[in-house]
């Protein structure tokens, strides 16, 4: 494979979710404090670095399944931006807003469309599926999260 087409196969879908990431942290960058987090928080310093791996195995990820012309690709690429489109608005709901509640039923939502893509994209490319595996589990992660600072605030 050539240099282009490594490029275009793998480092242009990865920036859709950094882009998508890097503006959701920078609409919400002066709202990310002055809440009460519940226990097993990790420091502040640890999301943005977890974030960042997180969204280039998506990118990754949807670059397999968009160049595998598989049958399901356009149902599996479908579900991924719908849950990247609630990724964007979750952290815009939770820190902006401060709407908490709210938050905690996207992020589920979100979780339901995390296992559909990691179903759809594991029956085109199982190791597009399998490195989305710790995005689901982040996710349940940061609900447990959302949940304590509900309660907690």
């Amino acid at each position: 494979m050539k240099m282009w087409q490594k490029i275009k196969r793998y480092f242009i879908p990865c920036l859709i979710p950094l882009l998508t990431g890097a503006i959701s942290a920078w609409l919400t960058k002066d709202y990310m404090t002055g809440f009460v987090s519940p226990p097993f928080n990790l420091p502040a310093w640890l999301f943005p670095i977890v974030w960042s791996v997180l969204y280039i195995l998506m990118g990754v990820s949807s670059g397999i399944v968009y160049y595998g012309y598989h049958r399901n690709r356009e149902r599996a690429l479908i579900i991924y931006f719908l849950q990247l489109v609630l990724n964007f608005s979750w952290s815009i709901i939770f820190f902006r807003f401060a709407l908490y509640n709210a938050a905690a039923v996207v992020l589920s939502v979100m979780i339901v469309l995390i296992t559909a893509m990691v179903l759809e994209f594991y029956k085109i490319d199982y190791l597009a599926g399998a490195i989305n595996v710790p995005y689901l589990y982040w996710c349940f992660f940061a609900l447990y999260l959302n949940i304590g600072v509900s309660f907690l605030n």
